[in-house]
């Protein structure tokens, strides 16, 4: 039974990066991670650099090895995007649109021109000038 108009059982097939990107990636992370201290004059981050260091490693002499982290970082972010996108939806919606509506309600705005007036045979906005000539429009493609 459809409880609502949106059907949810639509799977995206997203596929994983290669085991040798996803070791790349993560050794630049732990780099970064381990010299950004030197900015600010702060000792190095010995842990993040050996880190760094053996994913290195790993991603040049048996990326084989990286499969099943890779995959369940990407099951992560699949998580992480079934959890925080409908909240960050949710947010923008109702913090940013509704309260932008009602103002805009409240301010008398029809920036659509849903209301008509009463003397206006139709919604159709006449233009002035009318455009281009009818017979321009020979080869739109």
């Amino acid at each position: 039974m459809a409880t609502s108009h949106e059907d949810f059982s639509r799977t995206l097939e997203v596929k994983a990066s290669s085991n040798r990107v996803f070791g790349w990636v993560f050794t630049a992370v732990f780099l970064i991670m381990g010299l950004w201290p030197l900015l600010s004059a702060g000792a190095l981050r010995w842990w993040s650099l050996i880190v760094a260091a053996l994913f290195m490693l790993v991603t040049v002499a048996a990326p084989a090895l990286l499969a099943l982290p890779n995959r369940l970082w990407l099951r992560f972010g699949l998580l992480l995007n079934r959890i925080i996108s409908p909240i960050v939806l949710a947010f923008l919606f109702y913090v940013v649109v509704t309260p932008t509506g009602m103002l805009m309600r409240a301010l008398g705005k029809d920036s659509l021109r849903l209301r008509r007036a009463d003397t206006d045979a139709s919604y159709w906005i006449k233009r002035d000038p009318p455009g281009p000539k009818p017979d321009s429009f020979h080869h739109q493609f």
